[in-house]
């Protein structure tokens, strides 16, 4: 009996008094009914059985008859002369003019729509008009097919200033609502007022008009709805509730299509919900949508985020076995992360790939291909896509530079790291914190501390304030000269000055009391930082691992790797890499062999350092066969060698006199960008010397002098007395100054 009376009332027209009231009641029953969990579901179904409600008639108020006269009057005189600019049309009328006359005048000419834009723009000129007369020209734009006047006049009334946020929603949702029926009937309009709440920021009012309109039977199109879900999913806060969205608008009877979907896997992404994102790219199809480029563009990006290579490739090869063309968006994704895990060359591969399907690649995939070089310790390759930018006039930013300088700063070329600092000033580029601190850094581990504080007081002066991670640079450089009193006096200095120290700054601390040999104090430091609430992390742990392991204390080591599991804390492959090296400079290759097989199995993956550590030592042992199949299981997990591995093969294989394997790899490194080591040219010109194959051994020494690269003393006494011999006195005593200038041999002959 209460559902009749209230399927009853509900219908009445406003002018029945009970009406407000029987809506009241019925607003009160469903609040009653969504304690229980079920208003959402009752108000569908309810509205659904009684159909949707009538939009109400447009009743404005009734002109007198002197009123009346002046609009006809108005009326007949715009359309009799509707080319004359209306400013002196309407001019004879101006002073009698009044608000409610121009909604009067509109209703005999609202179908001719340029006199209503002409007469609505003349209005705007003189005063601000009613809330209501922009809704009814917006009504008017819309019959008329001209939704962008449409979103131009809704747009410009809510990016006005000193606008209320909530009350003109509602005075202009109700005044929209009221002026549809007489003045345009065209539901678009609503669409239109949904998209601008979206684009200005009114995401709650946005979702208020959705579900009003619903009362009325209009759905907003799945379009708008598609940006309210994209803004929606600009930030964490709005994804959390993008999923919850989609399943209430979908219920409502919004048909959502791919780009919905799309959106919906951005949203699961942004919020590290990897997997429910592809479960839904899966059931995309199930449910008779077609995925796209974006799609798997998305989808792609999301396990580029979470480092799983692996669904990555098969993702790749499933969008190639539908004809979907990766984007630049995927691309750019798929470098980041193989630089990321430290398949540069594999990276490189693919910018080849997007070259040759005339994807123009932008400085952001250059620089960060760079900046994978450069970490990778090549320098050389790094240049090269530098200048390959260049030639291509796409301009290298701060961030490109600071990767090169960060770069050579780690290869130890601190002097052309400088060039590029200042190549950055000379093009007027911002140098900011990161840039000096990459550079003061550089600095310090080169050992020259002076010139790092130098940089620090420039950049002071140039109005930066150095960070604490400038500071930790200071202090590690500070550390690693074994200057303890100073770095404790930086660090009173860094406290004073309001900076926190963080996890950073005592592991520097730590590493430099282990490099001095002082573990007893690094392990009393360790305890100090816990006492002061900053918990040593796996870079602590394997600093102080590498400590013990170098002093050959490998029980001590496997104590310190237990307690760091105990506490939670995951290891990374530097920390394997430090018990592997341990292993290795113990003579325990067998324990370093099982090693690398545990770390395979557990799906840890080692790099290229893991191998070398086991590598140098077979090598050493002049057991060339065990380290060639080191080499081949590296390569089979689809590393890529980097210049220290090709220079313990170099030696090796120059030792054991295959010459011709050496050779090979020589030109193999060569091609990758690698540079060879001075240890490497003495060992190849002294293997070529050996076998007697001396215009390539000379071919090399000259190499090697060119690069500013120092032979050893037999090798200079070799070519001197080569030079000699073959009465080539000019090169033999060139030869000698370079020695004695280089330090190779003294003044005395020795």
């Amino acid at each position: 009996m209460m559902m009749k009376k209230y399927k009853t009332t509900i219908f009445l027209p406003t002018r029945y008094p009970h009406y407000y009231h029987c809506q009241h009641m019925l607003s009160s029953f469903i609040c009653l009914l969504s304690s229980f969990h079920a208003a959402h579901s009752f108000r569908r179904n309810f509205s659904s059985s009684l159909g949707p409600r009538h939009f109400p008639d447009y009743s404005p108020k009734k002109p007198t008859i002197k009123d009346s006269q002046l609009v006809h009057n108005i009326c007949t005189t715009i359309k009799q002369r509707p080319f004359d600019p209306i400013q002196r049309v309407l001019k004879p009328f101006e002073s009698r003019f009044k608000s409610d006359h121009f909604i009067w005048v509109l209703m005999d000419i609202k179908d001719q729509y340029n006199l209503v834009l002409n007469f609505f723009h003349w209005l705007c000129l003189r005063r601000s008009p009613s809330l209501e007369a922009r809704c009814i020209v917006i009504q008017i734009s819309v019959a008329a097919k001209d939704p962008k006047m449409a979103h131009g006049l809704i747009h410009d009334f809510w990016t006005k200033p000193n606008v209320d946020a909530s009350l003109p929603f509602t005075l202009f949702m109700e005044k929209l609502i009221y002026t549809y029926k007489d003045w345009g009937s065209n539901p678009h309009v609503f669409d239109i007022f949904f998209q601008v709440l979206v684009q200005v920021g009114i995401l709650d009012g946005a979702k208020k008009l959705f579900y009003k309109m619903l009362n009325y039977g209009v759905v907003i199109s799945v379009d708008s709805c598609n940006m309210y879900l994209s803004q929606l999913s600009k930030n964490i806060d709005g994804c959390k509730t993008t999923p919850r969205i989609f399943s209430e608008f979908s219920e409502e009877g919004v048909k959502w299509n791919t780009t919905s979907h799309n959106i919906m896997i951005h949203a699961l992404c942004r919020m590290g919900k990897v997997k429910e994102a592809h479960n839904l790219l899966l059931q995309m199809e199930l449910r008779g949508y077609m995925c796209d480029a974006v799609s798997f563009s998305t989808m792609i990006n999301g396990y580029c985020q979470i480092g799983e290579y692996n669904v990555v490739l098969k993702l790749m090869d499933e969008m190639q076995i539908k004809g979907l063309k990766p984007n630049m968006f995927t691309l750019n994704s798929v470098i980041f992360l193989l630089c990321k895990i430290g398949k540069v060359a594999d990276a490189e591969k693919v910018l080849r790939e997007m070259i040759y399907q005339k994807i123009v690649p932008d400085k952001v995939v250059y620089t960060t291909l760079i900046d994978g070089f450069c970490k990778a310790g090549n320098v050389t390759a790094a240049y090269r896509l530098f200048e390959e930018m260049r030639r291509k006039n796409i301009f290298p930013d701060p961030v490109t530079y600071t990767a090169l300088i960060s770069g050579n700063c780690q290869k130890g070329n601190i002097s052309e790291a400088y060039s590029l600092f200042l190549e950055m000033r000379n093009r007027e580029m911002e140098v900011d914190e990161v840039t000096y601190t990459v550079l003061i850094d550089g600095y310090c581990k080169d050992g020259q501390i002076k010139e790092a504080f130098s940089l620090h007081n420039q950049m002071v002066r140039m109005g930066l304030t150095p960070n604490i991670v400038t500071y930790t640079a200071l202090v590690d450089g500070l550390c690693k000269q074994g200057e303890m009193d100073t770095a404790n006096e930086l660090l009173l200095e860094i406290c004073a000055k309001g900076l926190k120290l963080n996890i950073c700054t005592y592991n520097s601390l730590v590493n430099g009391l282990c490099k001095l040999g002082n573990i007893v104090q690094a392990i009393k430091l360790v305890e100090d930082m816990e006492v002061a609430g900053i918990y040593p992390d796996t870079y602590t742990y394997t600093t102080l691992m590498d400590a013990y392991c170098k002093a050959g204390d490998m029980d001590k080591a496997h104590e310190l790797l237990r307690r760091m599991l105990d506490k939670g804390l995951q290891p990374t492959v530097v920390t394997f890499n430090v018990l592997m090296n341990g292993f290795c400079m113990a003579g325990m290759l067998e324990d370093g062999k099982r090693l690398l097989k545990w770390m395979l199995e557990k799906g840890i993956m080692p790099n290229a350092t893991t191998y070398n550590s086991l590598m140098k030592q077979y090598s050493i042992r002049n057991d060339m066969h065990a380290t060639t199949e080191i080499y081949r299981g590296l390569l089979g997990e689809g590393l890529s060698p980097n210049a220290n591995t090709y220079d313990i093969l170099i030696r090796g294989h120059c030792k054991a006199r295959n010459m011709k394997e050496a050779w090979f790899l020589h030109k193999e490194m060569v091609e990758k960008g690698y540079d060879l080591s001075v240890n490497a040219y003495n060992a190849l010109i002294k293997g070529f010397i050996k076998r007697k194959r001396i215009q390539e051994a000379k071919t090399l020494f000259d190499e090697m002098r060119k690069k500013g690269l120092a032979a050893d003393r037999e090798l200079y006494g070799i070519f001197m007395d080569m030079n000699y011999h073959e009465g080539n006195l000019d090169l033999t005593l060139e030869l000698c100054d370079e020695a004695l200038e280089k330090s190779i041999v003294d003044k005395t002959g020795k």
